[in-house]
């Protein structure tokens, strides 16, 4: 397992010196690599512009990964094919900065115009698709692409669709970007591994504190504060306690109250980016006496459903054969069939394609951060194990994490 020292020395820029405002960020030539396949895309399909908005940082990668800038607001990206991309973001009402590309806080664009919008705030939903349409008849784009409309708000798209009918041709583009950002750079799988590694230590630090009287709020909110000190910016951490006899699930904050007894066990589930904000994800059983042979029992099922997909994560793989022959597995060990995605990709975003299930078309590619997490749940039990793995060329793929894969008995 991986000390807090030697991670902190493995991760250069983290902490860089008082004059430096970012924890992390992403390399121009890296940001370049991305605008360019982008714009080849755009130039063989005859796209002006691309039009994409995220408002939250774990579900929010098309912004972050034409930016580097996380949305916590909503914030827009139009991205121009011959020009630096317009972004439109909270602040004071109508004003703009134009940076023109020299600005190195936001590098690739051209102009920001800010706009007083809130998500809550059903009157402000047009305010961002105002500017967004101002824009584009200003700069008299004609063809235009959405990246992943259906995930923004109804408002803004509607607005801008109505607006724009029959001044240009919306297209809607999605599928190429995630068939681009699925593939990591070296880059990319670089931040990835450190990612990775500060969760194998903020899981090591959980279980040099864990004990008897804490409630599941205080292991959670511990496993948050050692992730932000290591350069992590958003997650969510699930952990939830039960009696050995029942089933210890993943909860949120709201369900965290309980207080943790001895011979209790915990489930723990780490879901946050590491600096530069690409996400890996960890989960383990701690138990602060002895495991029962029901929930070590259950615990061999899931290690060994784990192994049982690594063996077909190769590139070219198809995620709907991979499910149906975890499926199988599953229910030859006496568990049932997964009915939620046991298996996704991570990047920009906690959950980004392609899924394992039966509806994915996407393929393995080399290069994809694939987290493999199966689980199975009785009325008294509930066993989980959670890994990344990177697809190699010629497999098997390698895990990212080297927290040891067993219950932990403290």
């Amino acid at each position: 397992m991986i000390s807090e020292r030697r991670f902190l020395a493995a991760t250069p820029g983290l902490t860089t010196g008082v004059d430096d405002r970012r924890v992390a960020r992403i390399s121009n030539q890296e940001l370049e690599r991305r605008w360019k396949l982008v714009r080849d895309h755009m130039g063989e399909r005859g796209l002006d512009a691309l039009i994409t908005q995220s408002e939250r940082d774990f579900t929010g990668g098309y912004v972050r990964w034409f930016t580097d800038i996380p949305a916590y607001y909503p914030r827009t990206v139009v991205f121009h094919r011959a020009d630096l991309m317009s972004v439109v973001e909270h602040g004071v009402a109508g004003r703009k900065r134009s940076p023109g590309g020299n600005d190195a806080e936001n590098p690739g664009v051209g102009e920001i115009i800010t706009t007083s919008a809130f998500p809550s705030i059903n009157y402000t939903q047009t305010y961002d698709a105002q500017v967004v349409c101002d824009i584009v008849n200003r700069r008299g784009s004609r063809r235009i692409g959405w990246i992943g409309p259906t995930g923004m708000a109804h408002g803004f798209v509607s607005y801008i669709e109505n607006t724009l009918s029959g001044k240009a041709e919306i297209s809607d583009e999605t599928d190429f970007i995630d068939h681009v950002k699925a593939a990591k750079s070296g880059e990319e799988i670089a931040l990835i591994r450190e990612t990775a590694a500060m969760q194998d230590v903020i899981f090591s630090k959980v279980l040099a504190y864990i004990k008897p009287g804490m409630r599941d709020l205080e292991v959670a909110a511990l496993a948050q504060y050692e992730g932000q000190l290591m350069g992590s910016e958003q997650g969510i951490f699930l952990g939830m306690s039960a009696k050995l006899g029942q089933p210890a699930f993943f909860a949120q904050r709201h369900f965290q109250g309980r207080t943790i007894r001895a011979g209790d066990h915990m489930s723990l589930l780490i879901e946050n980016n590491g600096a530069g904000g690409l996400y890996t994800e960890l989960s383990r059983t701690i138990v602060l006496g002895k495991a029962s042979q029901e929930l070590n029992d259950g615990f061999e099922i899931v290690r060994e459903a784990q192994e049982h997909t690594l063996r077909t994560f190769n590139p070219g793989a198809s995620c709907c054969e991979i499910a149906l022959a975890h499926d199988e597995f599953m229910k030859k060990k006496g568990a049932p069939a997964e009915s939620r995605v046991y298996a996704h990709s991570q990047g920009y975003d906690l959950i980004e394609r392609p899924l394992v299930r039966s509806d994915e078309t996407m393929r393995l590619k080399k290069g994809m951060n694939m987290v493999l997490h199966p689980a199975y749940a009785t009325k008294s039990m509930f066993a989980h194990i959670c890994d990344n793995y990177l697809v190699t060329e010629n497999g098997p793929s390698e895990c990212l994490h080297k927290t040891p894969k067993k219950i932990f008995e403290l």
